[in-house]
């Protein structure tokens, strides 16, 4: 005999038999008549060619725009609700097909252009010579490996903190998302943070057009660069970051410069130097010699004029020593100048001695 129930009753225990037997399930489906209610509520009905089911998720889950007509995949829990309609809980959405993944890329891309988030002039410069870098990625990953080998090939010796990450699926948005977020957060803030993933398909690389994550790598306190799959692809984390690279190792190779450059490089300037540098020598020997000549000129002039002077006064000396007078015919008289006094007259060839018979003043 057939159980005897309430409504609320077969409510409750639907809910309970769906919950074991399909506490989460994915269901891919094109989406119609999609709205949003109360600036909060999301609804909308996924279909294919056989059926239609509703669906309802709250509007901060909703972190890739979808609008009617899109193929989509959601993560989603199904529920009787009390009214006796059948629905799909979503906690997670994302396209599927690359018509869809492209139509949802641009329609998430012309709303984050028109807020600014990826204008040029919001992008930093990254460091010339980054000594602590922090890298978001899949240890794993071929890309990481690339990277990582390029970098110590390139420069070495620099400190490297990884913050290991799903690249890929439903999760990878929120890791990455929680990476950054911790290195922002350091006492010590990395130079760089680097967000590298290796190639993939459309779906594998959607993780990187998450709104979120997307936000999150606009608002980074740290400059930000991206090598995310191949040179052909650009995600929504590429055109936010400050620097986007090609690949994984061509962000190697913006990162660092070679080393093997740098020292090509120096021995160049070095030996373009060498010749400037000897001119600029034999230049100024030149000038010092020069200058040299001249003062060596002003010394000898001024050494000249001293000889002649000393000359001039030796002579005027010679004119006026006593025994040139007395030569003249002069004569020296000492002694007492008074009447009867003793004088002695020297003349050049004889002293006298006299006495004064007479003396009276001039």
């Amino acid at each position: 005999m057939a159980p005897k129930l309430t409504v609320t009753d077969f409510i409750a225990i639907t809910n309970q038999t769906l919950e074991y037997a399909y506490p989460v399930v994915e269901v891919e489906g094109e989406v119609a008549s999609f709205k949003v209610n109360q600036g909060k509520f999301v609804f909308f009905d996924l279909k294919d060619e056989g059926g239609s089911v509703g669906c309802f998720m709250m509007l901060f889950q909703l972190r890739v725009p979808i609008e009617d007509g899109m193929k989509v995949v959601v993560t989603a829990s199904p529920k009787l609700t009390q009214w006796g309609k059948f629905s799909l809980t979503v906690k997670a959405i994302r396209p599927s097909g690359e018509g869809s993944i492209k139509k949802s890329f641009e329609l998430l891309r012309a709303k984050l252009d028109q807020e600014g988030l990826f204008a040029l002039e919001r992008k930093r410069p990254l460091p010339a010579l980054p000594r602590y870098i922090g890298v978001i990625s899949s240890p794993q990953a071929a890309g990481y490996a690339d990277f990582i080998k390029i970098l110590n090939d390139r420069w070495g010796g620099l400190r490297v903190d990884v913050a290991a990450v799903t690249v890929q699926g439903a999760d990878a948005p929120d890791q990455i998302i929680r990476a950054l977020n911790y290195f922002n957060t350091q006492e010590e803030l990395p130079e760089i943070i680097v967000v590298i993933r290796g190639g993939g398909s459309a779906d594998d690389l959607a993780a990187f057009n998450d709104e979120q994550l997307v936000r999150v790598i606009a608002a980074s306190r740290v400059p930000t660069i991206t090598g995310i799959g191949h040179e052909v692809d650009t995600s929504l984390a590429d055109l936010a970051a400050d620097v986007r690279a090609a690949t994984p190792s061509n962000a190697a190779q913006i990162i660092v410069p070679d080393r093997r450059d740098i020292v090509r490089s120096s021995q160049l300037k070095v030996q373009a130097l060498v010749p400037k540098v000897l001119g600029a020598v034999e230049l100024l020997r030149g000038h010092l010699e020069g200058r040299l000549e001249a003062a060596a000129e002003k010394v000898e002039q001024k050494l000249d004029w001293q000889r002649r002077h000393t000359e001039q006064v030796r002579r005027l000396l010679a004119e006026l020593d006593p025994q040139r007078v007395l030569e003249r015919g002069y004569a020296l008289v000492r002694g007492q100048l008074k009447e009867g006094g003793l004088i002695d007259i020297e003349t050049a060839q004889a002293i006298i001695k006299a006495r004064i018979e007479s003396y009276e003043q001039k």
